[in-house]
């Protein structure tokens, strides 16, 4: 993918406006941030431009949710973790916006009011039209130069997103750089064998991921886990009880038991599922083969047998990608598979984890330190593991062919 970095264009001067994704857990009653991991994440980048007029945009949720604010506490945060001031502007693109940045000086740090205020940010729009929005000509017209870090909002094709790198020479943060290099690696050059674990409840996701690794020889195997492991039992033919089977259709994801069927076909001797599950009765953990679950079990985990199959798996393979939990790992009882599997992710020499709740599961853990690539992305890293086009990353392409 040939994207603009930092390190092409040297040390940026000028105004330089800086997409970020601030959009963090909020407690609406007093608008405090609860987790500030992506903040973090950003810093590098912010840090990088410390010789500009950096002007600094972002989201907070979507119109409609209970945490949908003004950025006021994401500016206040930043500056915290920077140590430096960030001067927040209640304001997009209007006149107290436009003067801010003008007035602003090398080296300082402003922060515009939540995007999403703006109607058109809301709109999914190709680039072309998406430069051609009121949003994008008034923010284009306040700087000289435009870096997305945002990379959790890279499959959306959102004004800010798509519409700016088209308006200003652009390039990628390093945040941005690193999720795509390390993503892309998984599909060129990563040690083999490759093992990719998808679990959680995202089934037509991980169906689409499974597909795409499988058809282009990317995975040597694929460990299906979680509802995804459920759907593939299922299409196995295993009876694995009617709270699980309900779910799958409570969630929406019956016609998803064709598609693993269709998979199972084509690459059974390449898909690993679980041989013993884990299920609550009488408020215990109790274990069975999935050829034994009682009618009115809901399988909540993997079974040991299962957990010490794939654990051989995992930390046999040169590459392991995980995507989602094993099981309800929220509860202790039922979160033995989802951080058995990730310990052994953790000893591999190469291993991406899509973020989300495999994130959290490997910072309860303790084990951040231990992985090559934790996403910041969730919904993005997924797509992208797809084989789908990034609207952010082809919008930065086309940015680079348009000004040199």
């Amino acid at each position: 993918m040939e994207i603009g970095t930092l390190a092409d264009v040297g040390k940026l001067t000028g105004t330089v406006m800086l997409r970020v994704d601030f959009n963090s857990p909020i407690d609406p009653s007093s608008n405090q941030i609860l987790d500030d991991k992506r903040f973090r994440e950003h810093l590098p980048t912010v840090q990088a431009l410390e010789d500009t007029r950096l002007v600094v945009l972002t989201h907070q949720s979507r119109p409609g949710k209970k945490d949908y604010t003004t950025l006021e506490a994401h500016a206040a945060k930043l500056e915290r973790l920077l140590g430096r001031p960030v001067t927040y502007v209640d304001d997009i693109f209007g006149r107290c916006a436009r003067e801010a940045v003008r007035n602003a000086k090398r080296g300082d740090v402003l922060m515009l009011e939540n995007l999403r205020f703006a109607a058109e940010e809301n709109l999914t729009l190709k680039p072309e039209e998406a430069k051609k929005t009121i949003l994008v000509r008034r923010l284009a017209s306040m700087a000289d130069f435009y870096v997305n870090d945002a990379f959790g909002t890279a499959h959306r094709s959102q004004p800010s997103i798509v519409g700016l790198p088209l308006a200003l020479p652009s390039v990628a943060g390093l945040l941005m750089e690193k999720e795509v290099a390390n993503l892309s690696r998984v599909f060129t050059g990563a040690p083999r064998p490759v093992t990719f674990v998808l679990g959680g409840t995202k089934v037509d996701d991980s169906i689409a991921v499974a597909k795409n690794v499988l058809e282009r020889g990317t995975a040597d195997r694929v460990i299906m886990v979680g509802v995804v492991g459920n759907v593939f039992l299922l299409a196995a033919g295993y009876d694995i009880g009617q709270p699980s089977a309900q779910l799958v259709e409570h969630l929406g994801y019956q016609g998803e038991v064709g598609r693993a069927n269709d998979l199972l076909e084509t690459y059974r001797d390449r898909i690993s599922l679980p041989h013993s599950v884990a299920v609550r009765e009488d408020g215990e953990r109790v274990e069975y083969r999935v050829d034994a679950v009682p009618e009115d079990a809901q399988v909540l985990d993997l079974g040991n047998e299962s957990i010490r199959i794939f654990s051989r798996e995992i930390g046999e393979s040169g590459t392991v990608v995980v995507n989602g939990p094993a099981g309800l790992f929220e509860e202790e009882l039922f979160a033995v598979g989802t951080y058995e599997l990730l310990k052994a992710a953790s000893t591999v020499e190469f291993s991406v984890v899509g973020g989300g709740h495999s994130g959290v599961a490997i910072e309860r853990l303790g084990l951040e330190d231990r992985f090559t690539h934790i996403s910041t992305g969730g919904g993005a890293a997924i797509e992208f593991l797809t084989g789908k086009k990034m609207p952010a990353i082809e919008a930065l392409e086309m940015s680079r062919k348009i000004f040199g």
